[in-house]
């Protein structure tokens, strides 16, 4: 009866040991082109900087050239990363999700249902996808308002979302309403979202 219990113990261990390997080798293959999908890095999606940063550098010289001296695919490359981790440190990602599922007609909402492509490059990994939806989802986010409108949403959301619950951010801003370093940021994250899917969104 003890030889019983200890294979079947030296079989629990085992199976123990596997499920660990194999949680880390599914997620690593699914994040490695998988299925043949290039990875895009950072210097990759930051190699032509977008429209709406060079309006922020445009609209704030003086600010701008303190955060970020000039446009450039560096500076572009140091504000997406210093957006995506002030998104992920602010826990955005709680109430926003950047996931458009293929149920409850969230493509007509959000645009097209997400694909394993869109994830499969620096500034998703790892995945925001998001737990629930307290605000809208941020997937193709990039574009659809002005600098503006986010640096006055971020100041006070309730000035442009009269029933919006996110908190307000304007530390992030001068007193002035200019973007500090970590306002460009933010805004030029949000801005990015969605734009480096190859396909149109409706």
């Amino acid at each position: 009866m003890e030889r019983f219990y200890t294979l079947f113990f030296i079989a629990g261990i085992g199976c123990f040991v596997v499920a660990i390997v194999l949680s880390m080798i599914f997620p690593w293959m699914t994040l490695h082109s998988y299925h043949g999908m290039d990875f895009a890095t950072l210097e990759e999606l930051a190699a032509e900087p977008s429209p709406e940063f060079r309006e922020l550098a445009a609209a704030y010289p003086a600010e701008f050239r303190a955060a970020y001296g000039e446009v450039s695919p560096e500076s572009y490359g140091a504000a997406l990363r210093l957006g995506r981790d002030l998104y992920v440190g602010q826990a955005c990602w709680h109430c926003h999700s950047q996931y458009v599922r293929p149920v409850s007609n969230e493509s007509q909402r959000f645009g097209a249902v997400s694909d394993a492509r869109e994830y499969q490059n620096a500034l998703h990994q790892p995945h925001l996808w998001g737990t629930r939806r307290v605000g809208p989802d941020l997937s193709r986010e990039g574009g659809k308002h002005t600098n503006d409108w986010h640096i006055a949403h971020l100041i006070n959301p309730k000035d442009v979302v009269p029933a919006s619950v996110m908190p307000a951010y304007p530390y992030y801003f001068h007193e002035d309403g200019a973007p500090d370093r970590r306002g460009f940021a933010l805004v030029t994250y949000l801005q990015w979202l969605g734009t480096d899917r190859e396909e149109a969104t409706p």
